[in-house]
């Protein structure tokens, strides 16, 4: 559990340093790449061990008989979330992006509304549009730096075209672990608007000390007729090129309608991925775990201590995952300048705010899960960036 060590990822096929240079002009011989959501550390041991008995083995062929890995995520959401599941609830995806488009696809149908609590990860609107679906936006509040449901403001939106809402928890980019009281909104909302509610909460293990995160379904049993849940662990243990996901069903109907689409798509499982999944949710998983929380809190402090000493600079209170959002607002600059100011001053390849949606314009997005002297780094070239500031 060495997160300090330096591991070069260039020429690796690795999206996140392969692709800066393309995409933002930061060459990896001399930026940082702080943008895609994976991060620079090495799987927990018992994940590498599983693919080297597959490796040893020497044959891949079809994946059959998923007991071990139906456990192995019954025991995790039951040891580490207090929820009990059935394991005929569970759904195996490629990964929770495609999970969503199955989702979008299962219960609505083209022309419908799909409700986002924007600013918000930009895939979900993507796959929405590509569905011919239509993004709804509703935009949380920003109340002192954090963000807030607006539920006032929401319901004088809804035309009564809307199908599905689709939560992000905790949420991805702003880091917020949502209240009990929140959720409970949350849900009360859906029901009001008769949307049906998919709560993609894959962050749900990266969540620090201080809070405390509520899987929906123990929150607000009674919704469970509405619900759908996705988790991964692909977040959790940086094994994101697995393309591996959970949907989870607990509601026969809205079960059934989602195993239909599953069977006409044609999807069935990838053996590594299941391999992988079956060893990281394990003893030795959450071992590992929790040392990554403790170092990533470490992370925290040191990134948002170096960015709160530039004026006009504000990184969101980060309660949850690995992503800083931080808002330029305060210098007065159009975003064209902050982000080139980055990009081209501090070459560090981030996220855009805009692509996020409505309330994400004055931001960028940084990815702090990499060695620490990378965050300490990162931190020193913002400061010389915007010297002039300060």
């Amino acid at each position: 559990m060495d997160f300090d060590e330096i591991i070069d990822r260039t020429g690796t096929h690795s999206a996140k340093w392969d692709m800066m240079e393309p995409l933002y002009g930061v060459s990896p011989k001399d930026g940082l790449s702080m943008w895609v959501a994976d991060m620079d550390f090495r799987p927990p041991a018992c994940v590498q061990k599983a693919l080297e008995a597959m490796t040893a083995h020497g044959v891949y062929g079809y994946f059959g008989d998923d007991r071990a890995y139906l456990d192995a995520i019954t025991w995790w959401m039951k040891e580490r979330h207090g929820w009990q599941i059935d394991p005929k609830w569970i759904f195996t995806t490629h990964g929770l992006v495609n999970g969503t488009a199955l989702c979008v696809d299962a219960y609505t149908v083209p022309g419908d509304g799909v409700v986002l609590m924007t600013p918000v990860y930009h895939a979900f609107a993507r796959v929405i549009k590509a569905a011919g679906r239509t993004v709804v936006e509703c935009a949380l509040k920003n109340e002192g730096g954090r963000y807030l449901p607006d539920f006032a403001a929401w319901d004088a939106q809804m035309t009564g075209a809307e199908r599905m809402l689709i939560l992000c928890s905790p949420h991805n980019p702003g880091g917020r672990v949502w209240t009990l009281e929140e959720l409970r909104g949350i849900a009360d909302f859906a029901r009001r608007h008769d949307l049906i509610l998919v709560s993609d909460e894959i962050h749900h293990d990266l969540v620090f000390p201080d809070r405390k995160h509520h899987v929906l379904a123990t929150a607000v049993p009674e919704i469970a007729d509405r619900l759908v849940t996705m988790t991964a662990t692909t977040k959790t243990f940086n094994i994101a090129g697995a393309h591996i996901g959970n949907v989870i069903i607990a509601d026969e109907i809205l079960r059934a309608r989602f195993a239909q689409r599953i069977a006409a798509f044609g999807i069935s499982p990838n053996s590594f991925g299941m391999h992988m999944a079956t060893a990281a949710y394990s003893p030795e998983g959450a071992a590992w775990v929790d040392a990554l929380v403790g170092y990533l809190d470490g992370n925290r402090r040191i990134f948002d201590e170096g960015i709160a000493k530039i004026p006009g600079l504000a990184s969101m209170p980060l309660e949850a995952t690995y992503l800083a959002w931080v808002d330029f607002s305060g210098t007065g600059m159009e975003q064209a300048e902050f982000t080139s100011r980055v990009e081209k001053g501090a070459k560090i390849a981030v996220n855009h705010g805009p692509t996020f949606g409505k309330g994400g314009e004055s931001f960028l997005r940084f990815n702090i899960a990499t060695p620490r002297a990378r965050v300490a780094e990162a931190v020193e070239r913002m400061q010389a960036a915007f010297s002039d500031l300060q």
